[in-house]
């Protein structure tokens, strides 16, 4: 199965679903927006996957999921730091400390972790090579692509409906000069908190989804949020690009919630 192309034509989704229908074995790599995705398959189930320079030892994956304690992290990368996952898996097992459940489904978890954020990438080359298969260090899994690919094309159409909405990133936001009544009941949520203590018309949406780390579909998601409350606005960026400090720390206090919207407000109005 010979396979390359751009993702401006192909879709991950519509990837995942040929590998499905195909039952195919081997390595699909993509190149994306500053980072190189490789996923394998094993007739037609996901297999790994690993996203750029991202911490993917077994290790690393179950101190991430808090199956080891940070303490047993550190021993593990002093005392097995030249085994192979499949040798620590085995010696973690073997001594008790870990079951094959345990471990199987951290991999599970990291690996979807993997593909699902592949599903904002929109630009970039893929090649699917039947050669390449899991690195023999690694531990393997099998997992059915379905619901993944059921995932992938609802974030493929809501990516669709939040572009036409907010199509560039590059675009400021400003809190609304008259903003709704509803903004006296706000509530919130953590990543909308985030964004909203960097809101400063020179501070672009791109520069914001970076500092808080989200990708373009979280970023997205959480402005459209913001603009339906009327709480902001899009805008031209009002400044040179500069290294922006957040603003506001979040609350779960609805009151504290209440004034400290207020006071950003005021604060921005005031520049």
């Amino acid at each position: 199965m010979a396979l390359k192309g751009n993702l401006r034509d192909f879709t991950i989704t519509q990837l995942l679903n040929l590998v499905n229908l195909a039952c195919k074995t081997g390595t699909l790599v993509i190149e994306g927006p500053g980072d190189v995705a490789r996923i394998s398959f094993r007739e037609g189930k996901l297999a790994y996957a690993q996203l750029g320079e991202q911490e993917s030892t077994l290790a690393a994956i179950l101190r991430r999921n808090k199956k080891i304690s940070a303490r047993q992290y550190t021993i593990l990368q002093e005392r097995a730091q030249k085994m192979t996952d499949k040798e620590l898996g085995l010696l973690l097992i073997n001594a008790g400390y870990l079951s094959q459940t345990d471990i199987i489904e951290s991999l599970q978890q990291y690996f979807v972790a993997v593909v699902r954020q592949l599903f904002t990438w929109v630009e970039g080359l893929f090649q699917f090579d039947t050669n390449t298969l899991t690195p023999l260090d690694k531990i393997p899994v099998r997992m059915d692509l379905e619901n993944l690919i059921i995932e992938g094309s609802r974030q493929l159409r809501e990516w669709e409906q939040l572009s036409q909405e907010i199509p560039s990133l590059d675009m400021s936001l400003k809190f609304s000069d008259r903003p709704g009544t509803n903004i006296r009941n706000v509530n919130l949520s953590v990543e909308e908190w985030r964004v909203v203590s960097y809101v400063n018309p020179k501070n672009t949406m791109r520069q914001i989804a970076r500092t808080t780390k989200m990708n373009e579909l979280e970023i997205r998601r959480v402005v459209y949020a913001l603009l339906q409350a009327g709480l902001v606005e899009i805008i031209r960026p009002g400044g040179a690009s500069v290294s922006i400090q957040p603003r506001a720390f979040p609350t779960t206090d609805k009151k504290e919630q209440k004034s400290l919207v207020y006071r950003i407000i005021d604060r921005i109005r005031s520049i």
